[in-house]
């Protein structure tokens, strides 16, 4: 679901190759001093486990998805904000999700390819430059005060296209930096400061766009990926483990898609999050429900922050005792539920009154969210094999980001035919019955237990 980027979710299984060394760490993978850590008790073995901090590859790639958490909200916030602002229509702000979606899936499905193909830090440090880059153009465009929409549109565009092959090189990447057995605890530290930049970004943008422009926004996020491309810096090389580096074809991308179909359950939990998404993710009605349902000031302020920060502060909640899923076998039941209740939550939200309870069924329904990425991403760890990780990770990125963004264009289409609340409430509703009658239609995926 769309509480979170796809770095948040790293899916596949442990790497058949040799992993880099700890460097700096206390405790590298698979030594002595890590075998013999005391096991957890009480409610620490519930809470986020912090030990693959300790391996210094991948302390300085978490890093750099700290840094940047609360600057991407940042600009994410942003970007629909100044175009409703510049034409008050919803209508619009929907169209900026289907200008970013053409390129995130073509280069997301083909950036996956390359990551299976050359070294994954080289392709990481080309990518965060470029967005770098176009993060300093939004701030330029804004700081001269251009009323273009086409412009945004278009560094929306090229933006996007480079986060697709971003996020499946980073997410592919974290299997080369830490053991097999430190996976989940690696996932669950990045979802955790993702989560939280999703409430930090947000409620900061809502604060600084009265007091120093929406300007200021873009340029906090350029300065934050200037940071994050310096951490990367610091990574080892990561070259492919068996294939030849060269470059990447239609045929590897066809070859994934072969892949994914021959591997129904796998298909079935990227359908579950297309359903979740697409139908019920309201965020492109965000700004006008801020101003017009629930009293915000020109500009959105408080309420729009409040309406952005709620989903991710549910999954934060939800991710803290990420310790809890380990005891949990039936896995599609969890994502099945998962669903359910994201669309009974997302249906409440757009029936409820005041600000205070819109924002707690938001939190409900980033905390199914969580529960959902956790059984999904899974799900993938038992399916994919290593020499096809990029690009499931690719395939990972479309659903997850792109989802989201076919709902921008959905709901910003039919909201500003329907209303904002049938619209948000309906697609609620559509969200509980297709996801039953996925189920049906795959009885197999309900069933489905991972093998130990």
């Amino acid at each position: 679901m769309a509480t979170r980027t796809p770095s948040q979710d790293h899916s596949g299984p442990p790497s058949s190759g040799p992993h880099i060394p700890s460097g700096d760490a206390d405790d590298g993978p698979g030594t002595a001093g890590a075998a013999r850590r005391a096991s957890p008790r009480g409610i620490r073995r519930f809470a986020v486990d912090t030990t693959p901090l300790r391996i210094a590859p991948f302390r300085w790639l978490w890093s750099s998805t700290v840094v940047t958490s609360v600057g991407s909200q940042l600009t994410a916030v942003a970007v629909p904000l100044q175009i409703y602002d510049d034409t008050g229509s919803s209508a619009l702000v929907g169209l900026a999700g289907a200008a970013a979606l053409v390129p995130l899936v073509v280069f997301a499905l083909w950036g996956g390819a390359v990551a299976d193909l050359m070294d994954r830090r080289r392709l990481l440090l080309i990518s965060n430059a470029g967005i770098a880059v176009t993060s300093l153009l939004f701030w330029a465009q804004a700081a001269a005060g251009m009323r273009s929409v086409t412009v945004l549109l278009v560094l929306l565009a090229v933006q996007q296209a480079l986060f697709g092959v971003n996020q499946p090189t980073r997410t592919a990447s974290v299997a080369r930096l830490v053991p097999a057995g430190q996976l989940p605890s690696a996932t669950a530290l990045t979802s955790t400061v993702a989560q939280f930049g999703q409430i930090a970004g947000p409620l900061l943008a809502g604060a600084l766009v009265p007091v120093l422009g929406l300007p200021v926004l873009y340029l906090l996020d350029t300065v934050a990926l200037v940071l994050a491309l310096l951490a990367v810096w610091r990574l080892p090389p990561l070259p492919p483990l068996k294939a030849a580096a060269r470059r990447a074809g239609l045929a590897d991308i066809v070859d994934g898609f072969r892949y994914l179909v021959r591997r129904r359950l796998l298909l079935v939990s990227f359908l579950a999050d297309v359903i979740a998404m697409v139908l019920g993710m309201p965020r492109a009605l965000f700004p006008q429900m801020a101003q017009l349902d629930f009293g915000g000031p020109e500009g959105g302020g408080t309420a729009l922050g409040v309406l952005y920060a709620a989903i991710p502060v549910g999954a934060l909640l939800c991710g803290l005792v990420s310790g809890l899923y380990a005891r949990v076998r039936r896995h599609g039941v969890m994502v099945v539920l998962a669903v359910v209740v994201w669309g009974l939550s997302i249906a409440g939200f757009g029936m409820s009154g005041p600000l205070w309870l819109a924002a707690v069924l938001l939190a409900v329904a980033g905390a199914a969210d969580m529960v959902s990425m956790v059984f999904r991403g899974a799900i993938l760890q038992s399916a994919a094999t290593d020499e096809m990780r990029g690009r499931m990770q690719g395939v990972f990125t479309v659903v997850v980001a792109g989802g989201p963004r076919l709902a921008d264009l959905l709901h910003g289409t039919v909201g500003a035919a329907a209303g904002t609340r049938p619209t948000v409430a309906g697609g609620g509703l559509l969200v509980v019955v297709a996801m039953v009658a996925l189920t049906l239609a795959v009885p197999a995926f309900w069933r489905y237990v991972p093998e130990r």
